[in-house]
């Protein structure tokens, strides 16, 4: 080798070492923020399904409770002034663990009684607890 060759080369020492650094922490940010978007998904899906889950919760209850105000044969309906007029927690596998709560209230107008149902659906516990409501008029 000749002296300007040896000299050249001395200047590049460790380049590559510096090189492979910034690979490597390059990819470990990629890697770090891919795992934070994956735990948001997660945490994102797992609610939306506490979400629907009250929901049906709340809309079993709002008809389980239609069923009592206005019942389909000639029995006896439930009053409205029952407080709650509904309540519920469920134990089937579809809904364990979530509970509905359905408040009733009545006014008369020109001689033609309204009721207002509202259905209070709720599962989960913690930062994965999710509520939902319904409210029906009914004549």
């Amino acid at each position: 080798m000749s002296p300007s060759n040896s000299n050249v080369l001395k200047g590049q020492q460790g380049f590559g070492l510096i090189s492979a650094l910034f690979v490597i922490t390059v990819l470990a940010v990629v890697i770090a923020t891919l795992s934070s978007l994956q735990t948001d998904s997660a945490l994102s899906s797992s609610t939306q399904i506490q979400s629907q889950r009250a929901y049906f919760s709340a809309e079993s209850g709002l008809e389980v409770a239609l069923n009592l105000l206005i019942p389909p044969s000639p029995s006896v309906s439930l009053s409205c002034a029952t407080s709650p007029f509904y309540s519920f927690t469920y134990s089937s596998s579809g809904l364990a663990g979530c509970r509905v709560d359905v408040e009733c209230t009545s006014q008369t107008i020109n001689s033609i009684d309204y009721f207002t149902l509202v259905s209070i659906g709720s599962c989960g516990s913690g930062g994965e607890a999710s509520t939902r409501s319904i409210e029906m008029l009914v004549r």
